[in-house]
């Protein structure tokens, strides 16, 4: 008989906790739910958040190429150069095509304005070259709208530019200065503008 009793005891016990074990199993599951949701909406977010930055940066990087394009095309119309109209220059002050100097942190692009009377002689006492030699202080950032707008005249030996470091450089900016050489190299050969880099002068 007591056995019997502990039985129905037994099973009173657990007539009584099924509610609560069943009750506590769908709380469970709805919070592994509720991480899931949490979870999804989660890399929902990150991935739209990616391809936004995604199409963004192919939209700057579209842009960027139309500009280079189109500055490449300003720059076409000046001819390729000629080595032999420049191979013996040995100074930069005669030097007759964009001279660039480097510093640590700005760039000097020196520049000889074509004769606008070329008809009468070029140069002259009324025109001396020293006149029409123009030193322009620019940031590295606009080295390339800078020599785009160059004038045609202005490249006598055809599309090359003389690149050298500052002769101002303090020995502690070397690195920095060489940096801003190889920048501006690369920006120019991205142009298609052939380099002719020279020593610190």
């Amino acid at each position: 008989m007591g056995k019997i009793l502990r039985n129905r005891r037994g099973i009173l016990v657990l007539a009584l906790l099924f509610p609560l074990l069943v009750s506590a199993c769908r709380k469970e599951e709805k919070a592994v739910e509720g991480v899931k949701d949490i979870a999804q909406n989660t890399v929902v977010k990150t991935v739209a958040g990616v391809a936004q930055n995604a199409a963004k940066a192919e939209q700057q990087a579209q842009a960027t190429a139309t500009t280079l394009d189109s500055e490449r095309a300003q720059l076409d119309q000046v001819p390729l150069p000629t080595k032999s109209l420049y191979a013996g220059v040995r100074e930069p002050s005669a030097w007759a095509n964009p001279f660039l100097s480097v510093g640590s942190e700005m760039l000097t692009l020196r520049i000889l304005l074509p004769d606008t009377n070329a008809a009468a002689g070029e140069g002259g006492m009324l025109r001396p070259e020293g006149a029409r030699r123009q030193e322009l202080q620019i940031r590295p950032s606009d080295l390339a709208k800078a020599v785009v707008a160059i004038p045609a005249g202005s490249w006598r030996y055809g599309r090359v530019i003389a690149v050298a470091e500052s002769s101002a450089t303090a020995p502690k900016d070397r690195p920095k200065v060489r940096r801003n050489v190889e920048a501006a190299i690369q920006q120019l050969n991205d142009l298609g503008i052939v380099v002719e880099e020279w020593p610190g002068r």
